[in-house]
């Protein structure tokens, strides 16, 4: 109870700071300046924003259906806030150590796309009905590449495990660590342990999962189920005060879950990217519980700061455009990745 205690209270924290650094960032790229009124650099404004919504009432439509209007935000953010039971911070340090855990992880996950129907069809509104079908559709669609450039990874670590995932990216490892399967760069750790340099074609896997995990949050360039110049608001557009709370929370705490499960399985999780060269041991003084946790959020934050970025840049996708990306481009170069990874283990890991 204290660990989920502790992961709420990270994860509101997080979202605080996450829509406040969003807006400032969408005013840079807008030329503007985002919030300025409400606290210094308009940096008690989010904190307005959730006080103006824990305040209002709770409104049903009289149309709606009731049960799952109601239910519709807490399923949706427990099928994430769940997701953090395997997520390892740093070295021991897991909430939950289990043996299958990137397998738990996208079983939890999937649950989202019930919540998110349920919110539609308990709205009775046809704009949160289309908004929920577009969410489910593209949902399941993006799982697939997702779990295959996930599934090429664990090829090459021979674990689902999430902590023994990152031991075998640093220097603790006792596995032998090939750089780009050429030479041994055992005991040097940094970069070169890193899932992404160990196989490269793990770079494109994880290109791949990074651009199926904007889908699966529902971010821009694949927000068409919150398209407001189409559909209002999409699957949430009947909810007010708390619900839509707790249905905006899960939307950031996708955000951290999706890109703090690549950094894990991909970029090395809480191991530091510094080298051992010679005499001076980087990697074995940047190493331990406290490092651990800075290098974790470090890279973390900065794949949430690159979804932003991507969300004030880029163009919307058409319904259309998006599902050809993913069943035409994603799932075949994932495939490919999957089949490199195991002729990979075979001739290069053997």
């Amino acid at each position: 109870m204290l660990v989920a205690a502790l992961l709420f209270g990270f994860i509101a924290l997080f979202t605080l700071f996450a829509v406040y650094a969003e807006r400032k960032l969408a005013g840079f790229v807008q030329d503007r300046l985002g919030p300025m009124e409400t606290g210094k650099y308009g940096s008690l404004q989010t904190f307005a924003d959730i006080l103006k919504l824990i305040q209002k009432e709770f409104i049903t439509p009289s149309a709606a259906d009731g049960v799952l209007f109601a239910m519709a935000p807490i399923i949706i953010f427990l099928a994430v806030f769940i997701g953090f039971a395997v997520i390892p911070w740093a070295p021991g340090l897991a909430p939950a150590n289990l043996n299958l855990g990137i397998f738990y992880v996208i079983a939890v996950i999937s649950v989202d796309a019930i919540g998110l129907l349920m919110a539609g069809w308990g709205s009775n509104n046809k704009f949160s009905l289309l908004g929920a079908m577009r969410a489910v559709a593209q949902i399941v669609s993006y799982e697939i590449p997702a779990g295959i450039a996930l599934i090429a990874a664990i090829m090459i670590t021979q674990t689902l495990n999430m902590q023994e995932i990152t031991l075998n990216q640093g220097i603790e490892t006792e596995n032998t660590l090939l750089f780009m399967g050429l030479w041994d760069v055992s005991g040097i750790g940094g970069l070169l342990a890193w899932n992404v340099f160990q196989a490269p074609h793990l770079l494109l896997a994880y290109v791949i999962f990074f651009i199926a995990s904007l889908a699966e949050c529902n971010r821009a360039p694949f927000d068409i189920p919150e398209a407001e110049s189409e559909l209002v608001g999409g699957f949430h557009t009947e909810y007010g005060g708390l619900r839509f709370a707790f249905i905006f929370l899960a939307e950031y705490t996708m955000m951290f879950l999706v890109a703090i499960i690549g950094v894990v399985v991909f970029l090395g999780g809480w191991n530091t990217p510094l080298p051992n060269i010679g005499a001076l041991k980087f990697a074995d003084w940047t190493t331990g519980l406290v490092w651990g946790i800075w290098w974790t959020l470090s890279k973390t934050l900065l794949v949430v700061g690159i979804q932003m970025w991507i969300r004030w840049t880029l163009p919307r996708l058409r319904a259309d455009q998006l599902m050809s990306l993913c069943w035409k481009v994603l799932t075949p170069l994932a495939f490919l990745c999957m089949a490199i990874s195991g002729i990979w283990r075979v001739m290069v890991m053997a």
